[in-house]
């Protein structure tokens, strides 16, 4: 068995530090790195998964649910488990993030991040 484990997921923004910010606010992380370009995120417990945020100049926002051919597609989400899901929607809100027109399911919120990152807060049911 390999002793590897996943440590941090990276997210592509215009500008990284915008969304580190966003995120900091949004699950109380605190900043574990930072430079020009690149910010690394985590838990304050040290317990979890990390985020980190890299500057790309290129980047473009991705549509989804994806609507045409040769849309930029999302390539990854964040679940984020919530125990109050329309309090956690109205307090993502509140910090920047939009609501996605299409919700497919009643115990989960599709939002988009400031950089149009798709991620679901999610309760359990």
């Amino acid at each position: 068995m390999p002793n590897a484990r996943v440590s941090t997921v990276v997210l592509d923004a215009q500008d990284a530090h915008e969304l580190a910010g966003f995120y900091l606010r949004l699950l109380g992380y605190e900043v574990r790195r930072e430079e020009p370009h690149w910010v690394l995120i985590g838990p304050a417990d040290g317990d979890g998964v990390s985020l980190a945020f890299e500057t790309e100049p290129e980047y473009v926002r991705p549509v989804w649910p994806t609507r045409n051919p040769g849309d930029q597609q999302m390539m990854l989400h964040l679940d984020i488990e919530v125990d109050d899901l329309e309090g956690e929607t109205a307090r993502a809100v509140a910090e920047g993030a939009v609501l996605a027109d299409h919700q497919p399911q009643d115990d989960v919120r599709v939002l988009f991040d400031p950089s149009g990152h798709p991620f679901c807060l999610w309760v359990e049911s």
